[in-house]
């Protein structure tokens, strides 16, 4: 009976994991050509101005906006089932080999930053919950507060006067130097949009580990642990700390699509080519193939971590699983 139960829990998912793509899919569909603007200009340029109107008719039908916006999200989803997703309008070229050229670098931005976060959260949650209420605790506090209300884009625009501008010491934009560049290149490069990524999510996540320890040594095992002669040290690390695992993992997953929206506005701020400042051309050019296909590479991505999350507290965390046990039982 449980093994029955697992499975439908895992059908249900993939079905509402399912159907919440294609809600997407259709919204984002509908929106995008509903939005002012017009795609002729994104794929045949100035020329688009020129055109007369059989000359317009002519150059929609190519592009298969002709049709009503209904025909058009039937066809493109036919395609897009088929593992064909169109040409990109501004590129010309196919939009899998358009992301495929920019996803590493947002991975690598991303993917560092996220690890860096939640690394730094770690240890400041645990440093600000071991002296709570201490110089240390309310300076960091005060400083992180701060520092997490700044906009991310103002931050950039901040040192990439200081630092780029006034002391010539990083560069300013891209990834890499032009002609390529070496580890060492794409290293320098990344300082600066690393550390917005960075300041923009610590705090906030630092925070709620150090409230979540704080919570932990409140508890009544805490004062039974003391009684018997337990340092702080082995009740803040061996207790504590552990107990605390799987709010900390569940909240690694929830926080992806929030540290990915933060790396798509810096890379947008600096230039950076990923999936960030695609995702702002493909909307400001009304790129409907590429647009698409960027937000629902998001969207699985933001779907997939909430469901993640979910997972990771019922299997680590016995208390669910009891839940949901009392809750089945007649």
């Amino acid at each position: 009976m449980k093994k029955q139960s697992r499975i439908l829990y895992v059908c249900r998912s993939i079905i509402i994991f399912t159907a919440s793509i294609f809600l997407l899919s259709f919204l984002v569909f509908y929106i995008a050509r509903l939005a002012p603007g017009d795609a002729l200009i994104s794929y045949y340029g100035e020329r688009a101005e020129k055109m007369s109107p059989k000359e317009r008719e002519w150059a929609e039908n190519r592009l298969g906006l002709g049709d009503s916006v209904t025909v058009q999200y039937l066809r493109w989803l036919g395609n897009a089932l088929q593992g064909d997703f169109g040409i990109s309008y501004k590129y010309k070229m196919d939009v899998a080999e358009v992301i495929g050229d920019r996803i590493g670098n947002t991975l690598i931005l991303g993917g560092t930053g996220f690890l860096l976060i939640f690394v730094l959260a770690l240890l400041l949650g645990i440093f600000c919950a071991w002296y709570e209420d201490k110089w240390p605790d309310k300076i960091i506090c005060k400083v992180g507060t701060v520092a997490s209300c700044i906009p991310e884009f103002w931050m950039s625009l901040i040192l990439i006067l200081i630092f780029s501008v006034w002391l010539h010491l990083l560069p300013s934009s891209g990834a890499y130097s032009v002609g390529g560049g070496g580890f060492s290149d794409r290293a320098v490069h990344l300082v600066l949009p690393l550390t917005i990524v960075v300041m923009g999510h610590l705090w906030y996540y630092a925070y709620m580990i150090r409230n979540k320890l704080l919570e932990e040594v409140r508890e009544d095992y805490v004062l039974l642990a003391k009684s018997k002669g337990l340092t702080k040290r082995s009740i803040m690390f061996r207790h504590c700390l552990r107990n605390i695992f799987p709010s900390y993992l569940s909240i690694m997953a929830i926080s992806v699509p929030h540290v990915l929206g933060g790396t798509y506005i810096v890379e947008t701020v600096f230039s950076y080519p990923g999936i960030g400042t695609l995702s702002y051309e493909s909307a400001r050019y009304k790129d409907y193939n590429l647009l698409m296909v960027l937000c629902l590479l998001t969207g699985i991505l933001v779907i997939g971590s909430n469901t993640a999350a979910r997972m990771i507290n019922e299997w680590i965390d016995p208390r669910i699983r009891a839940e949901k046990a009392e809750v089945k039982e007649p």
